[in-house]
């Protein structure tokens, strides 16, 4: 049954994400809009509450997630100001996903010396 769970929720996780592009192909702007939507977040908030039904746990890591949304944002910002100055893709994507990750480690360390220092 364990295999069943994972399969069904890596299937509905996936068709979320070909949903998406394939909409965004249609209407860049109607493909933002749902992949703004904290889809990952709320899919993984909703499997971490019904595998463990712990709403402390659920809570926790919501906060978490808080903490990582501004670093996350830098990718958006750099991706398109590259590929408008005539970056390529890959380039432009390897840019902006290296800075996203030290901006990530960058807020992971002040958040944990905030929490901390409470």
């Amino acid at each position: 049954m364990e295999w069943f769970n994972l399969v069904t929720k890596g299937f509905f996780s996936g068709a979320i994400v070909v949903i998406v592009s394939e909409v965004a192909k249609k209407s860049a702007v109607f493909g933002a809009l749902l992949a703004s939507i904290p889809l990952v977040s709320i899919l993984s908030l909703t499997w971490l509450y019904e595998d463990t039904k712990d709403t402390a746990q659920v809570a926790d890591f919501a906060e978490s997630i808080l903490w990582l949304i501004l670093p996350s944002t830098l990718l958006f910002i750099l991706l398109p100001y590259l590929l408008r100055k005539g970056w390529s893709f890959e380039n432009s994507m390897m840019v902006g996903i290296s800075m996203t990750v030290l901006a990530y480690g960058i807020g992971i360390y002040l958040a944990s010396s905030y929490v901390t220092s409470d």
